[in-house]
């Protein structure tokens, strides 16, 4: 069946291939005025703190849990439904993840089981804002406030999303952005570290750029996270259009909302602005739906099929229910800002007759 509908499709028009030729031609390609100019204006979203600019979303949230003091010895909260780069960053720090179960209705850290996971030796806990939902903060920030704890937020699918009026991004002591191709707003590959003050942002400065700030005066051991200047560039211009994709994101959300019948849809949290990276359903016999689903022509995705914690490079048995479950039920339909009010209404309807029958 040729595809009709596609789950992806990437934004990207002659203003970005403009701003690529403008920076080939200048000859100044990694980490100069275009990453600064960037860093500034995201900031913006994150209700001005300062950013730092990364080759990665992973090098975003490893840089800020250095950055923070994480390290061996050390156990850092964090969900198991999730990109496994969550987790991976902790480990790589050099500390250990400790999984937790999520909200069904969010898919995002359930407080409860943060509270029972902590123990002396945890320091931090990474609340993934997943699939464009902030997390509950109010309830994880209570929590970490009394026990002592950092929170380096995953904001890697939640530019502009919100909680109370306060954005994704600033509520830790610092969060990390991913600009990979497929998020709301992307660079090619590329993250961002938005920090709670100076101090940590310069930090995350030293790490990204081999400990240093001025050339051949080494202050840490660091790596080399830089973005490029030609990253950087389409993620100006991708920023500038930001608000209007994520509203035609959250129209389509909306049209999926009042269309689809005999799916559990997903819920929008008191207090939240839902920017919808992923428009995420829970549906039974989700693999076989999949199958129909591709065969007329509507791709989909699965995020995610297994819990990080059952992975093999963790491999735990753990007791997750929550998170068991969503693994098994959740599907994404297409929400890319490309989509027409066609192409939605196709896919409502391929799913209304793909599910007619069930209860």
């Amino acid at each position: 069946m040729t595809t009709r509908v596609r789950a992806v499709e990437v934004v990207m028009g002659d203003e970005e291939k403009a701003a690529v030729s403008r920076v080939l031609d200048s000859g100044r390609l990694v980490q100069g005025e275009e990453v600064a100019a960037f860093e500034h204006e995201f900031s913006a979203l994150v209700d001005g703190r300062p950013c730092v600019a990364v080759n990665s979303g992973t090098s975003a949230l490893h840089l800020a849990l250095l950055a923070l003091g994480v390290g061996a010895g050390d156990e850092v909260i964090v969900p198991s439904f999730t990109f496994a780069a969550t987790a991976n960053a902790v480990v790589r720090a050099g500390a250990v993840p400790r999984f937790v179960d999520i909200l069904p209705d969010s898919f995002c850290l359930d407080p409860d089981a943060v509270e029972r996971a902590i123990t002396p030796r945890t320091v931090a806990m990474v609340p993934v804002h997943l699939f464009g939902q902030v997390a509950d903060m109010a309830a994880l920030t209570s929590l970490a406030d009394a026990h002592g704890l950092r929170i380096i937020e995953d904001a890697a699918q939640a530019h502009a999303a919100e909680q109370a009026g306060r954005p994704a991004g600033a509520w830790g002591a610092a969060a990390a952005f991913s600009f990979y191709a497929t998020k709301n707003m992307t660079t090619g590959e590329g993250g961002m570290v938005a920090c709670e003050d100076e101090t940590v942002a310069r930090s995350v400065r030293l790490l990204r750029n081999q400990g240093m700030e001025r050339r051949y005066h080494n202050e840490v051991a660091g790596l080399n996270n830089r973005m490029t200047d030609l990253a950087a560039s389409i993620g100006r211009v991708q920023l500038r259009s930001l608000a209007a994709w994520n509203a035609r994101r959250q129209a389509i959300a909306e049209r999926y909302a009042v269309g689809l019948h005999r799916v559990v849809l997903p819920r929008t949290m008191p207090g939240n602005t839902h920017v919808f990276h992923q428009f995420t359903i829970r549906v039974d016999d989700r693999d076989h739906l999949q199958k129909e689903l591709l065969d007329a022509g509507v791709e989909s995705g699965v995020f995610y099929p297994v819990p990080t914690h059952r992975l093999p490079a963790y491999d735990l048995a753990l007791d997750l229910p929550e998170t068991d479950r969503a693994a098994r039920e959740v599907l994404s339909l297409p929400v890319h800002p490309r989509l027409s009010d066609e192409d939605v209404d196709l896919v409502v309807t391929t799913l209304n007759d793909l599910t007619a029958g069930t209860s």
